[in-house]
């Protein structure tokens, strides 16, 4: 069977926000790059150093409060879970993104207006084929009552449970398998959340600067205070699953497994991508037919 082929963009896009911790705004454009490249992040507003972060696991420099990529000259680019997981959503395997400062705007709060974005630039076929990251044996990484797995199936699955006192989200799970038309459908939209008193003491951190009910979902004592309300009752676990899909694409390319995570965070989303590639026996880089359409 013909092997699925690599996508990057058809054109260059341009994207302008706001900081969520910064508060800055800060402007940039993705652009097309050759096949077998991959993702990388180039910071416009560097000149004496590299400005170039390739995205992927092994450059993760900090995982508190969002996803961070840093090159070896310790330039860095913070919050690209979002943008992340809305190229491996929509097939995207090679691109670079021209930002002009430290942080990925975090638009607001999903990777709704990536996906709109990149549907803007349309798509490019490829002359190479699609690699696409077979796992072949379980990984697992625990932490206490954390947990999250990698395990072999053949085609892209997530599964994930959060748990929250606050009754406004209580226990939420949702086990889906990922294709493009499910990645838009159900979990694109997805907004990131957080509550009151955490903001509050961020900010007086000098944090969440660019934070507002624009951009963030906040609850306080049971109750969701943006006038809007919920895009899905299951909101929390949707974006949960987002941010894991953007965190799995720092592997580099997609995935065919069955990923598990269970009241997991950035953090742990690392540490399984690192486990993972410390194991080169639990996985191989394979060639899918057509009619696989994985993402991850």
């Amino acid at each position: 069977m013909t092997p699925e082929l690599q996508h990057t963009l058809a054109s260059a896009v341009q994207f302008q926000g706001v900081g969520v911790h910064t508060g800055r705004p800060v402007s940039g454009r993705i652009e097309p790059a050759r096949p077998d490249t991959g993702v990388s992040f180039v910071r416009t507003d560097i000149a004496e150093l590299d400005p170039e972060i390739p995205a992927r696991a092994d450059r993760v420099s900090e995982t508190r409060l969002g996803t961070v990529i840093a090159n070896a000259d310790g330039v860095s680019v913070s919050t690209v879970e979002h943008l992340m997981a809305a190229l491996s959503g929509l097939a995207i395997d090679n691109a670079v993104v021209f930002i002009d400062g430290p942080e990925v705007p975090i638009m607001d709060g999903s990777c709704g207006p990536f996906v709109d974005l990149l549907d803007r630039a349309g798509r490019r076929l490829q002359s190479r084929p699609r690699r696409y990251l077979e796992i072949l044996e379980p990984v697992v990484v625990e932490d206490g009552d954390k947990r999250v797995a990698l395990t072999p199936s053949d085609r892209f699955e997530v599964a994930f449970e959060i748990l929250f006192d606050d009754p406004a989200i209580g226990c939420q799970s949702l086990d889906i398998p990922i294709d493009e038309a499910a990645f838009r459908q159900e979990l694109a939209e997805a907004r990131t959340f957080g509550f009151l008193h955490e903001v509050e003491a961020l900010r007086a951190a000098g944090l969440a600067r660019g934070g507002s009910m624009d951009n963030v979902v906040v609850i306080d004592r049971g109750e969701v205070l943006n006038s809007d309300g919920l895009r899905r009752p299951d909101e929390f676990v949707r974006h949960k699953m987002l941010d894991a899909i953007g965190d799995m694409a720092l592997l580099g390319g997609p995935l065919l497994a069955r990923y598990e995570g269970r009241y997991a965070g950035h953090a742990m989303n690392n540490a399984l991508a690192r486990a993972l590639l410390a194991r080169p026996n639990a996985w191989r880089e394979v060639c899918a037919p057509r009619r696989l359409a994985a993402v991850g």
